[in-house]
């Protein structure tokens, strides 16, 4: 389809509005002042419509002449974001890097990656998603996510996959203060536990099947969407349950939650780092040689 409005034309109208003249486009695109007059010229023509008022000493733009530049300006930079990510892609950065985190995680783990990668001034949209259980696996797999941190090592499914290990994380069991567990004789039994519903942050799995820990098999559950779901029904003593020990070690010291000794522990999870071992952009191997070895999220898997 056919267009009187090229990206041309609304270079030539930016330049007069900003030169204030046809003779100072002119001089900036490197053009003599009859192609720009011709320009102008040939779009009211094709579009049936005066740009400019030439009533005056000097051409002014109309109402439907200024709708036509802002709009356009829109354009424009459409137009050089293009044309910019098309030689970013050509020297192998991605334009998007999307990186799929375990809500066992606090997303500030990754911001120190994050701040150092934006300083580079490489213009990559970088997106942090948070996944629970499966769910990180599920992202990575189905490509929702580039890469994924924190995944663990019991719902990995099937793939070519590069993984690096991150670190191990701890469970504790608490409940709040006012609950009636917070006062019980320990070590805690099933049927203790059973007797109050477990929080439970939702498997954001979509084709993985999903998963669940610290649960019994007939105790009655009290679900969130993540991670600071669960760690709030159990502040507010709306449920029990266990929780990663660096994500409440700060709750506990502050008698927010009270840490309960139980008969059978939780078992420590492996977390580890994961992507596509086919997938090499620029801006993902960037994080990855990054985030596998950071600080950031290998000391406080151990603080």
């Amino acid at each position: 389809m056919h267009t009187a409005i090229t990206i041309d034309a609304l270079r030539v109208l930016d330049a007069i509005s900003r030169k204030g003249s046809f003779a100072g486009a002119a001089g900036e695109l490197f053009r003599v002042p009859s192609a720009i007059s011709y320009t102008v010229q040939k779009l009211e023509e094709d579009l049936n419509v005066t740009l400019f008022d030439r009533s005056g000493h000097r051409a002014v733009l109309t109402p439907a002449g200024l709708y036509l530049l802002e709009e356009g300006r829109i354009l424009l930079d459409a137009a050089e974001n293009l044309a910019h990510s098309t030689r970013q892609v050509a020297q192998g950065w991605e334009t998007r890097l999307r990186i799929g985190f375990n809500s066992l995680l606090p997303a500030e783990c990754l911001f120190p990656a994050i701040r150092d990668f934006s300083a580079l001034g490489v213009p990559v949209d970088v997106q942090i998603v948070e996944e629970v259980f499966a769910g990180t696996w599920d992202a990575l797999q189905s490509r929702r996510v580039d890469l994924v941190v924190g995944a663990d090592d019991i719902s990995k499914p099937a793939g070519n996959f590069t993984c690096q290990n991150l670190g191990v994380m701890d469970f504790i069991f608490v409940v709040s203060p006012g609950h009636p567990l917070a006062n019980a004789e320990e070590p805690l039994s099933e049927e203790d536990i059973l007797r109050f519903p477990a929080a439970v942050a939702a498997d954001s799995s979509r084709s993985l099947p999903v998963g669940h820990a610290g649960i019994f098999h007939r105790q009655r559950t009290l679900t969130g969407t993540n991670m600071d779901h669960k760690i709030a029904l159990q502040k507010a003593g709306l449920a029990v349950g266990w929780l990663p020990r660096t994500r409440v070690n700060t709750l506990v010291a502050n008698g927010e939650l009270i840490e309960k000794q139980v008969r059978e522990a939780r078992q420590s999870v492996s977390l580890q780092a994961a992507r596509h071992a086919e997938d090499k952009g620029k801006a993902l191997m960037w994080f990855w040689d990054r985030l596998i070895d950071d600080p950031a999220i290998t000391d406080w898997l151990t603080t």
